[in-house]
């Protein structure tokens, strides 16, 4: 299974990255710095250069082609303004599905947040990223060539993981670390029953095997 990842040296992706790569799977995560290729290397994943803020969907099939996933979890990242909130976390995000779609790619993870809402009201640069976030979250769910799972963690921490989460379509606020955020993204890799699922993500009591089987009806 070959699996393409937006946002490639993202903390979470680089996390994600390892686990897949110690699972067996071809890994590929798509970055716009060359500086950054050792560090997917050294977590062996394939390193490919792309900008996807300027990237025309054409060129991101290309790189999408023969794929069996695709996860976008790429974003401005903080201290970034109201524009980068469009151009990444909204743009990019709407970019990335319709190439997977062309690319007839199947499988596609959105990482998003807790609190994306197209309709989020307010002028700080945080509610810019909601609705950038809800945004390209309703762009997904029409893509219908596209078996699709949106999560939304809560506040991301670096804190160790504990490999013990809650998922479910509706969890209240919280926080949740980037090691658990990845590991459920390395489940739901192989989870295609949670397609159409739109999942918040906290840290809690169940490990992260049994809470994506709960959510898929396993």
């Amino acid at each position: 299974m070959r699996i393409v990842i937006a946002g490639g040296h993202g903390r979470i992706a680089l996390r994600l990255e390892r686990l897949l790569a110690a699972r067996g799977f071809e890994v590929a995560g798509i970055i716009r710095d060359p500086g950054q290729g050792a560090d997917l290397r050294a977590v062996d994943a394939e390193p490919v250069l792309c900008d996807l803020e300027s990237a025309t969907v054409e060129h991101v099939a290309g790189i999408l082609q023969g794929a069996d996933v695709a996860v976008f979890a790429a974003g401005a990242g903080p201290g970034s303004g109201p524009a980068r909130k469009r151009t990444v976390d909204r743009d990019a995000a709407l970019l990335f599905a319709d190439a997977a779609e062309r690319a007839r790619v199947r499988r596609f993870l959105m990482v998003s947040t807790m609190g994306s809402n197209a309709r989020h009201e307010g002028d700080e640069v945080f509610d810019e990223y909601l609705r950038a976030k809800g945004e390209a979250d309703d762009h997904l769910r029409t893509r219908l060539g596209l078996e699709w799972t949106i999560v939304r963690p809560g506040v991301l921490t670096d804190d160790p993981g504990t490999g013990l989460v809650r998922l479910e379509a509706r969890t209240g606020p919280g926080s949740v670390t980037r090691d658990d955020v990845a590991a459920v993204l390395a489940e739901l890799v192989e989870t295609p029953a949670t397609a159409g699922l739109t999942l918040e993500l906290l840290s809690g009591s169940t490990p992260v095997s049994v809470a994506v089987k709960d959510v898929a009806g396993n």
